[in-house]
């Protein structure tokens, strides 16, 4: 049974997240419809990570199994036909070692927010950027952002109804600038608690406002307590960007 990597993006804003739920349109459900549609096989896909509803992807990775050793750019090819009316495309399909994972395998994730920083609304962006309207400082943000670097306990960047069994993360990159009217954070780590990169977010939005200084993010962080997180952001303007992996074992004899 050959299993398939598959790079993805989609639009988070057609779907009630990734993770498929019965009833409701997700990215998952999606894929493992066009899976079924293409070859007739109902599968269950592994993905790297669950986003929640509204948040997008450029390089979100899956894996599926399939029963019929295909072409890889046959399965790309063939389900990006059959996700025409979706908001969800293949990028690149390669065929992996059996115990290759989509998940277990990953050794990094990297995530995007824009904001779109001016008076004027997002015409064209909508839904795609968070919209602030007040001037943010970048340099101030980026001088808070950096004191979230490192290994440290984020329960207070962690979501009331995460499942992680440990608080603890190693945040690798935590990065700030501007882009013309729009500010991007980016950050990086081996994985992520839930509503991390939002909560994180918002609470550097909050110094890059002036409302909170450098020592208020670091106290926040160290307070170790939920209640002490910023407002956190929408999901509006966060993309899933990569996933890293160690370098891909050869495929299995044809």
């Amino acid at each position: 049974m050959p299993r398939y990597r598959l790079t993805i993006e989609y639009d988070g804003r057609a779907y009630h997240g990734f993770q498929a739920q019965d009833g409701l349109p997700t990215v998952q459900g999606a894929i493992e419809t066009a899976v079924t549609a293409f070859c007739g096989q109902t599968v269950r896909l592994v993905a790297a990570g669950r986003t929640d509803t509204g948040v997008h992807a450029t390089g979100q990775v899956i894996h599926i199994d399939l029963d019929k050793a295909w072409p890889a750019r046959t399965v790309m090819n063939a389900l990006n036909a059959h996700l025409m009316s979706e908001a969800v495309a293949m990028l690149d399909c390669v065929v992996v070692d059996d115990d290759w994972h989509a998940r277990f395998s990953a050794t990094g994730r990297r995530y995007l927010f824009r904001l779109l920083n001016r008076p004027a609304p997002p015409a064209l962006d909508a839904g795609r950027v968070w919209h602030v309207k007040k001037p943010l400082d970048a340099d101030r943000m980026q001088a808070a952002a950096l004191t979230l670097v490192g290994r440290h306990d984020f329960t207070t960047f962690r979501d009331i109804n995460c499942q992680a069994r440990s608080p603890l993360r190693t945040l690798d990159l935590a990065r700030v600038t501007r882009v013309e009217d729009e500010i991007h954070l980016e950050f990086a780590a081996r994985s992520f608690l839930h509503s991390q990169v939002r909560s994180m977010t918002g609470t550097l939005v909050q110094a890059g406002l002036g409302r909170w200084s450098v020592e208020d993010v670091a106290a926040a962080l160290a307070a170790r307590d939920r209640a002490a997180c910023g407002p956190v952001a929408p999901p509006d303007g966060l993309y899933l960007t990569g996933v890293a992996y160690d370098p891909l074992p050869p495929a299995p004899p044809a």
